[in-house]
């Protein structure tokens, strides 16, 4: 009998650890798909579901890149926004406002100087206790952006970054802004339908968001639930984990966004060949400087995606040149242009509770794996097992 290779016994002993219930990981080398495997469980409670290439899971932060990057890109590639445009040019209520004046630049580069995070949905959840149907509301995303607008900055825009949830929300209202319709929706229709790319979508009250046309009538059983909430008071299944998300109708720039492995692996491929010149889809260019580490001290992040730094979650292989980005609920996407190699790790490491530990010390020790058996033992043909 076989011995199991490298990578499944690493996965195999993060299930068994309890660092999460299950996972699905893809890999890509040189275009080729060579390794794809569900392991574990898509759920523990109320019962054991297995996971399965189908699953379908919440991609947390992965939004940030694969959504809202994408669409900012798309937007200045079209010539409707400016990377040094401020942010009141387009938002104009947070004219008289200190971040009105941060340019899109610092806020893709974490840059900007607002904070990390704050409880926005609490002072929305508060309105909807008088009035019901508050939250998700034009008005809900309104007061958001006004109370994001009177954080005063907590260093000077362009000194540091500071990973913040508040500037991705702040670029995702901007690109319903310009657009004239949903996060959602505009990228459906501007990257998601164009690149033949279903399984990706956010999704409202338990209806899918900018899904394709393929995928408008998918059973949303197949959504890996992630935690039980004692805020909302229920088990979270075909709802964004994420609480400020949630508030604002489950559509955010910062999270929101769910997706299977193979979709999440079709926008980095897009990513990925736009860099190397061979896809037109997304400007060359622009790809290129998005995903390069900039110049602000410190900070190993480019304009939306992060780069590999000491340590890094990516392992100790992956190339200078590399770009990925990391999820709360336990998914992350790396991507080392120089190996051409693509690295998409979904999981729910956040199902039953997200006090699981042991995440940030697995994943680049699975990185580092990957690469040792990749690149050095490249698989003639892919490995696709539900087990």
């Amino acid at each position: 009998m076989n011995r199991p290779d490298p990578i499944t016994v690493a996965m195999q002993s993060a299930i068994d650890g309890g660092i999460f219930p299950g996972a699905v990981l893809a890999i890509r080398l040189r275009g080729q798909l060579v390794f794809q495997r569900a392991f574990g469980h898509a759920a523990l409670i109320p019962e054991q579901e297995p996971a399965s290439l189908e699953t379908i899971y919440d991609l947390a932060s992965l939004t940030k890149p694969l959504a809202t990057t994408t669409a900012i890109l798309c937007l200045v590639q079209d010539r409707r926004l400016g990377l040094d445009d401020s942010l009141a040019d387009f938002l104009p209520e947070l004219k008289e406002r200190a971040v009105g004046r941060v340019k899109i630049f610092h806020l893709l580069n974490h840059s900007s100087g607002l904070p990390a995070w704050r409880p926005l949905y609490q002072t929305i959840f508060a309105y909807e206790q008088t009035t019901p149907g508050f939250l998700g509301s034009q008005t809900a995303r309104r007061m958001a952006i006004d109370c994001i607008g009177q954080e005063a900055l907590v260093y000077p825009t362009g000194s540091q970054s500071l990973y913040s949830d508040l500037g991705f929300i702040l670029l995702g209202m901007l690109v319903e802004r310009i657009s004239g319709c949903s996060l959602a929706v505009f990228c459906r229709d501007r990257v998601y339908d164009p690149l033949h790319v279903d399984s990706l979508f956010f999704l409202s009250a338990g209806a899918m968001v900018g899904a394709g046309a393929a995928m408008r009538s998918i059973d949303l059983v197949k959504v890996a639930p992630t935690e039980h909430d004692s805020w909302r008071g229920r088990l979270l299944r075909a709802e964004v984990h994420d609480e400020n998300a949630y508030a604002l109708g489950g559509i955010a720039g910062h999270a929101g966004l769910f997706g299977t492995a193979s979709a999440v692996l079709m926008i980095s491929g897009c990513w990925l060949q736009s860099y190397l010149g061979r896809n037109e889809f997304l400007p060359t260019d622009l790809v290129r400087q998005f995903t390069v580490r900039q110049a602000t001290a410190g900070s190993s992040w480019g304009l939306g995606w992060d780069t590999p730094s000491a340590p890094s979650s990516s392992g100790t292989h992956f190339s200078p040149q590399s770009f990925g980005h990391l999820g709360f609920t336990g998914t992350s996407i790396w991507v080392d242009p120089v190996r051409e190699l693509e690295v998409v790790l979904l999981s729910n490491r956040v199902h039953p509770t997200r006090h699981s530990k042991g995440m940030q010390q697995f994943r680049p020790l699975i990185h580092d794996v990957i690469y040792r058996e990749v690149t050095g033992n490249c698989l003639s043909s892919p490995r696709k097992d539900s087990g």
